[in-house]
């Protein structure tokens, strides 16, 4: 796989990147713009990243982290949706209808687009870029 890492921009991320992740990559890129628009994309710890947002952890540290993220690791493409309510993370919620999918509190795993249905993958996004990210804080 090629060299990513210094990439600051998300179209200079993706064109670094070997076939065929890139197309699928640039697949998943496309349809998150679409999907939510208002989440600016830029490259963060490696990943592409969209929008952001403030998180203050219950011992009072905070951060910045970004609201949706996509990253492409050696086995797997990674989608983190960072999005939970009182009844849970909002990944959790999607393992039945994306059952070759590896899902975790915030992140669903594939080794290929193929694999999963995109149209589950764009109501996720959507609902993801509508609800608030854990432990945000405003400001």
């Amino acid at each position: 796989m090629a060299e990513r890492r210094g990439s600051s921009e998300p179209e200079s991320f993706i064109q670094a990147l070997d076939e065929p992740r890139r197309s699928q990559v640039r697949e998943l890129h496309d349809l998150i713009r679409k999907t939510a628009p208002d989440l600016a994309p830029h490259v963060r710890s490696g990943m592409l990243a969209y929008g952001t947002y403030r998180y203050r952890y219950g011992s009072g540290r905070e951060g910045e982290w970004c609201r949706v993220g996509l990253a492409s690791n050696k086995a797997s493409i990674s989608l983190h949706v960072v999005a939970a309510d009182e009844s849970g993370f909002l990944a959790e919620t999607y393992k039945e209808r994306l059952p070759k999918a590896d899902i975790g509190k915030s992140c669903v795993r594939f080794k290929r687009l193929e694999e999963v249905d995109v149209g589950v993958l764009e109501e996720l996004i959507q609902k993801c870029s509508k609800m608030s990210p854990p432990g945000a804080i405003e400001g």
